[in-house]
């Protein structure tokens, strides 16, 4: 079973937000996990607006490639290089030094919490 951190809120699709000012934003070890290993990431551009619920990057795997949806509206703060470098981290320490994008929050409406997310894992 995966680790679904409780501090956090998540998104049916997979994305988690870690609140704070800006909030940081990656995705889960469920979904690190059915990908594989990472061998690409697409990112917006820092001063990038971003709409909760579109598509805002891109990750590759030795499996597929699969889209990130944005889990909140708002303005990108920062984008992880890191993990652009070295894709791998996001399987490594999806919570940790697996983050992707530092957001400016406008709207942060209809997140889930760890509960509803841990439910939907287990549907």
């Amino acid at each position: 079973m995966s680790n679904v951190p409780a501090e956090l809120k998540y998104t049916a699709e997979h994305e988690w937000v870690r609140e704070g000012t800006p909030v940081t934003i990656g995705i889960t070890e469920n979904a690190a996990e059915a990908l594989g290993e990472l061998v690409f990431i697409e990112l917006p551009a820092v001063g990038d607006r971003i709409t909760a619920g579109t598509v805002c990057g891109e990750v590759e795997s030795t499996k597929s490639v699969s889209e990130i949806y944005a889990p909140v509206t708002g303005t990108v703060a920062e984008v992880n290089q890191a993990v652009v470098d070295e894709p791998q981290l996001v399987n490594n320490e999806p919570y940790a030094a697996g983050w992707l994008l530092r957001v400016d929050v406008e709207d942060a409406t209809g997140l889930l919490s760890a509960e509803e997310y841990s439910a939907l894992l287990d549907a």
